[in-house]
C-alpha cells in the first residue's frame, strides 16, 4: 500500500480494578460507585441463565486464548509498540467499560464518573499521541452536562469524544393512563421530539472543533432481549442504535442547522445507512409536502365515488349508499388508514429544508460517517450507481480490536484487504476507507489533529484536498 492505515475504532480493554482505583481517586466514591453498578447490571446478564427473570444473554467479550493479544488489550503502551505489526499507522482507541458509564442512570454518579474516566483515559494513553488518540466519554441525559464536560474533556487535550444516546425516559402519563402503558419507556434520539434542546451541545462541539462519535450499545432492549441466545441479541444492535440517531438527527435539521458537524457511528456497519440514505429519498419522493397533501382525505370527489360505487359496488354495498349521499363530506375520512386529524405540520421534512432529492445528498453524505469492521459488506458504501443521487457513503475503516470478534489482532488487516483481492473493492475505494474518510472525519473541524501525529504529511494532504473539493 503506497498510504497509511487509520483505524478508527480501536478498543482498549480496561483492568477493573486499576479502573475502579482511578475512578475513586480521581473523583471520589461516587465515581467508583456508578461504575460498579453499571458494570455489575452487565456482569448479572452474563451469569444468568434462562428462567422468570429473562435477562437478556450476554457473553464473554475477550478472547482469553490469545494472551499476547489478552495483554495488549489492557496495556495501552504494549498496543502501541504493536502497531507496526498490525500494520496501523494510527489508531483512535474507544473504551470498552467506560462506555457503560453513558448508561448510569443516577445524574450525580454518571456526571461523576463520566468526568473521572476522562481524566483516567488522559492518564493511561500519556505520551502515546504520535499514534493513538483516546476518546472521551461524554454523557448526555441533561442538557446542561454534555457542554460542560466538552470543555473538560478539550482542557485534558483529548480531541475525541462519543456522546451518549438512546437514554432511557419515562412517559408520566403511562403511570396514571393503563391505554398508554406500552409507551411506558421511549428512548431519547437526541434529536427528534426529545424533551431537551441539544443544539448547544452541537454548538459547543463546533467551537470546540471536535468531531462527534456515537457507539450505543442495542443489546437488552427492542427485540434483542433473548435470554438463552446471545447471538441473536448481538448481530444489528449498533446498526439499529446508528440508524435511530442518524435518522433523527438528519429529519430534525442537525445536519442543516450545523453543516460543519462531522457525526460517526460506530461498529454497526454501513448497509444499514445505505438504505436509510435510499429510503429517505424514497419517502421524500413520495411524502414531501405535495405528496402529503395528495393523500389529504378532502380530496376525495365524493360524487364521481358514490356513481362508481352504484355502478361497481353491487348487493353489499346498497345498504350503504342513502347514507354516502346523506353524509359524503364524511366519506374521504371513512376511507382514511391512519389518523382521523390533519398533523400539525404536515411536511417531515420540514426541519431539515428538503426541496429535492438532491437536497439529501448534500445533508446527508458529507456529515455523516460509519464504522465498519474487516468482516462487514463496505463496497455498497461506494456504489454511486446503486446508491440515490450517485451518494458515496462514508464508511470509515474500525478494527474493533480487544474485543471478542478479532480473534488474532494481526489478521484485521489482511482480512479488510480481502475485498480488494476479490475484487470488490477498488484500490481507491480502499485507500478512503482505511486512511482518507477517517482524516477528513477527524480533521475536517480541526486542521491541526494530526499534527504531530506519524500521519501528519499524508493527512495533510488529503485535507488539503478535501478544502480545495478535490480527490487525491
Amino acid at each position: 500500500m503506497n498510504h497509511p492505515v487509520l483505524d478508527a475504532d480501536g478498543h482498549w480493554r480496561e483492568f477493573p480494578p486499576l479502573l475502579v482505583d482511578a475512578l475513586r481517586r480521581i473523583g471520589g466514591p461516587i465515581a467508583a460507585n456508578g461504575f460498579e453498578a453499571a458494570v455489575g447490571g452487565m456482569n448479572s446478564r452474563k451469569a444468568a441463565t434462562p428462567g422468570p427473570h429473562r435477562r437478556p444473554r450476554s457473553a464473554w467479550w475477550l478472547n482469553a486464548g490469545n494472551t499476547l493479544d489478552r495483554a495488549t488489550a489492557v496495556l495501552p503502551g504494549l498496543m502501541h509498540q504493536r502497531l507496526d505489526e498490525l500494520g496501523i499507522d494510527f489508531m483512535v482507541v474507544y473504551p470498552s467499560y467506560g462506555l457503560l458509564l453513558l448508561g448510569i442512570e443516577d445524574d450525580a454518579a454518571r456526571r461523576a464518573a463520566c468526568r473521572a474516566y476522562n481524566v483516567f483515559q488522559a492518564e493511561q494513553f500519556d505520551g502515546l499521541s504520535r499514534r493513538m488518540a483516546p476518546v472521551a466519554v461524554v454523557p448526555m441525559h441533561t442538557p446542561e452536562e454534555a457542554p460542560e464536560e466538552l470543555d473538560h474533556v478539550r482542557a485534558l487535550g483529548l480531541k475525541v469524544v462519543t456522546l451518549g444516546s438512546m437514554m432511557r425516559r419515562v412517559n408520566p402519563t403511562a403511570l396514571t393512563d393503563t391505554s398508554t402503558a406500552r409507551h411506558a419507556i421511549w428512548h431519547d434520539t437526541l434529536a427528534l421530539d426529545s424533551n431537551h434542546d441539544c443544539d448547544p451541545v452541537w454548538a459547543r462541539c463546533e467551537a470546540l472543533r471536535l468531531p462527534v462519535t456515537f457507539h450505543t450499545p442495542g443489546t437488552g432492549s427492542g427485540f434483542r432481549v433473548s435470554p438463552t441466545n446471545f447471538i441473536y441479541n448481538h448481530i444489528g444492535h449498533f446498526a439499529s442504535t446508528g440508524e435511530a440517531v442518524c435518522k433523527a438527527m438528519f429529519l430534525g435539521g442537525v445536519t442543516y442547522w450545523f453543516p460543519n458537524l462531522r457525526f460517526c457511528f460506530m461498529e454497526g456497519g454501513v448497509g444499514w445507512a445505505c438504505t436509510l440514505y435510499r429510503d429517505l429519498v424514497g419517502h421524500w419522493r413520495v411524502r414531501n409536502l405535495e405528496g402529503v397533501r395528495r393523500t389529504s382525505p378532502g380530496n376525495l370527489e365524493t360524487d364521481l365515488f358514490i356513481s362508481l360505487v352504484e355502478k361497481h359496488g353491487g348487493v353489499a354495498w346498497r345498504r350503504y349508499l342513502p347514507e354516502l349521499q346523506a353524509h359524503a363530506e364524511e366519506i374521504g375520512m371513512q376511507l382514511t388508514i391512519g389518523s382521523t386529524e390533519p398533523p400539525p405540520e404536515p411536511n417531515d421534512f420540514a426541519a431539515c429544508r428538503i426541496e429535492r432529492a438532491e437536497d439529501i445528498r448534500d445533508a446527508f453524505v458529507p456529515n455523516f460517517y460509519f464504522g465498519c469492521e474487516a468482516e462487514d459488506a463496505v463496497s455498497v458504501a461506494f456504489d454511486t450507481r446503486n446508491n440515490p443521487c450517485g451518494g458515496r457513503i462514508n464508511a470509515l475503516f474500525s478494527s474493533d480490536v480487544s474485543h471478542f470478534d478479532v480473534p488474532d489482532t494481526r489478521g484485521v488487516l489482511p482480512e479488510t484487504y480481502e475485498g480488494v483481492e476479490e475484487d470488490i473493492l477498488s484500490t481507491a475505494d480502499f485507500r478512503d476507507f482505511v486512511f482518507a474518510n477517517g482524516v477528513i472525519f477527524l480533521g475536517h473541524l480541526n486542521r491541526e489533529f494530526f499534527d504531530g501525529t506519524a500521519i501528519a504529511a499524508e493527512a495533510r494532504q488529503v485535507l488539503a484536498a478535501e478544502g480545495n473539493g478535490q480527490t487525491i
